[in-house]
């Protein structure tokens, strides 16, 4: 199986482009030791021919330019991926789809009953690009059921739910239903290895534990280093968990729980806020994380399972 990180930035990307937090100031005027990330989304294949897309985030045209083996040029059209999967239907996570809107055949987009309510009612995306190359939903059954992505052989998918809120246009935002958000396992069948990703993770349920454990790869919520990290910069009123994000740092914290995997897990965080500060590479927060056998996703990060 090979993974592509195209992004691994929170929304907003880095520097977000409103704001002026120390690693965005710094970063933007050369005195911060940092790179520069796009929003957060992975491509996944099987056969290295073809390609799974994980979120199609606002960045995705310049995501596709610096990823050229995603343009295999077969044709005067062309693309090489194959279908496109959603772990939740927020904002961050399903704009790239408009630019997607030239596909020579309708998209096939994988996604939960409740991501596509959403998708067709509250943010109508899906029947907005019907006037263009158009939407074929396709349903991630919940609960660990194994299925497959016929367009993406060689490879097997299960999705767990994660406790998160709707998004903020959907008609249950703070009354969340079960595949408003999910964990995404995914299998090599020729080799069994296994990856667990999950942008948005919090509360930590046996099977999500279970899916986690048994990983060769966990490529994690790395989201906000503290809890109250918004708040103490006055930028929200909101903790990292009120936003179904497990803050990095603390009793129960995500390093805490990666410390818990076995030893030959590859883990890996993914989806970092612009304000997190193992961003800056010369700050102790990010020494931790590389000193805990952790690593911190950039875009273009490749891994083979």
């Amino acid at each position: 199986m090979r993974i592509h990180v195209l992004g691994s930035a929170a929304g907003g990307g880095f520097p977000q482009w409103n704001c002026n937090c120390r690693n965005c100031d710094g970063v933007r005027r050369g005195t911060l030791r940092a790179t520069p990330r796009t929003q957060s989304s992975l491509a996944l294949s099987g056969d290295g021919t073809n390609w799974l897309l994980c979120n199609a985030s606002p960045d995705i045209l310049a995501q596709l330019r610096a990823a050229p083996f995603l343009q295999p040029a077969r044709s005067l059209r062309d693309i090489a991926i194959r279908a496109v999967l959603l772990i939740d239907a927020q904002i961050d996570h399903v704009t790239g789809l408009f630019m997607l809107r030239e596909h020579r055949q309708p998209l096939d987009v994988w996604c939960t009953d409740p991501a596509r309510e959403d998708l067709e009612s509250g943010n109508p995306v899906f029947r907005l690009l019907g006037h263009y190359a158009g939407v074929v939903p396709r349903r991630i059954p919940l609960g660990g059921e194994v299925f497959m992505i016929p367009a993406v052989p060689g490879l097997a998918f299960a999705a767990h739910a994660l406790t998160s809120n709707a998004p903020p246009y959907s008609p249950r935002r703070d009354r969340p239903v079960p595949g408003d958000n999910i964990g995404l396992e995914v299998t090599d069948l020729s080799s069994g290895r296994q990856l667990f990703y999950a942008p948005g993770l919090c509360e930590i349920d046996t099977a999500v534990a279970d899916a986690m454990q048994r990983a060769d790869c966990v490529l994690v919520d790395g989201t906000c280093w503290r809890d109250d990290e918004l708040i103490a910069l006055g930028i929200s009123k909101k903790r990292a968990r009120d936003m179904g994000h497990r803050p990095l740092d603390g009793d129960g914290g995500m390093l805490a729980l990666l410390a818990g995997l076995p030893g030959s897990t590859r883990k890996v965080l993914i989806h970092i806020n612009n304000t997190n500060p193992i961003l800056d590479e010369d700050s102790a927060e990010h020494r931790r994380v590389r000193d805990a056998g952790v690593e911190i996703a950039h875009d273009g990060l490749e891994i083979t399972l």
